[in-house]
């Protein structure tokens, strides 16, 4: 049994979503999944294990930031998990980018050095699976749903002393910023599982100004994002 996620190997179902917040991840398993059962509650992280229009579904809180992720990471692909999908949201970077956007991540700059550390410090590019890529992708557009696909930068500061960092990675083409992405492709690679990541646009951070979604169409926005990581990940299950 691991550390953290105290579950046994056959708790978890093979796909898996990861919210960062353990109340999402609740919010998920209550709301989309039938026949939910909870399987861990260590240190607030929830966890539980469903199904998704019948085929077999697990929702996992990962925490904020790269540590924490890397952890629970670790202790899935321990319990057999097979496919980890992100679902979170991110600070939009290109001006064009507008509020409750969906985002699917191609690569992840490595901004933390969690996914530095687990690599030796080599020049690394941290990149989602294809297939869970085209899945999600194939299911936005089916859905009439407003979908960017590139690069985004997970960032191990929250508060950026850096007032300019974003306009320099901007410049640079990246979508957007989020905090566990680089060690979720990086884990996903070093351990043979496959993994992507959804990010709503939560708040736009360029051009000198900072603008916030409200709470209503930020639970809307990520209700669509849900569905349609569900769909997506559970796509191969049975």
């Amino acid at each position: 049994m691991p550390i953290h996620v105290r579950a046994e190997p056959g708790d978890y179902a093979e796909a898996c979503l990861l919210p960062g917040d353990p109340l999402r991840a609740k919010y998920i398993a209550e709301t989309f999944l039938d026949d939910v059962e909870q399987k861990n509650s260590e240190r607030g992280m929830l966890g539980y294990t469903g199904t998704f229009k019948g085929r077999p579904v697990s929702v996992q809180s990962t925490g904020m930031g790269c540590p924490s992720a890397g952890i629970v990471i670790e202790e899935l692909a321990q319990l057999g998990v097979k496919r980890l999908l992100r679902v979170g949201t991110c600070g939009g970077l290109q001006p064009d980018l507008q509020l409750g956007d969906l985002i699917v991540a191609l690569s992840a700059v490595p901004a933390d050095s969690t996914a530095t550390h687990y690599v030796g410090g080599e020049p690394h590019a941290p990149t989602a699976d294809w297939e869970l890529i085209h899945g999600a992708v194939h299911a936005a557009k089916e859905l009439g749903r407003r979908v960017r696909v590139g690069p985004i930068v997970s960032s191990d500061v929250f508060y950026d002393p850096d007032g300019d960092r974003a306009r320099r990675w901007s410049d640079r083409g990246i979508l957007g910023v989020e905090m566990e992405a680089a060690v979720l492709f990086t884990l996903g690679a070093l351990r043979k599982v496959q993994a992507g990541c959804l990010l709503t646009v939560s708040d736009v951070i360029v051009e000198g100004e900072f603008t916030r979604i409200s709470d209503a169409e930020l639970k809307a926005a990520v209700d669509q994002m849900t569905e349609l990581a569900l769909s997506t990940v559970t796509a191969d299950a049975h």
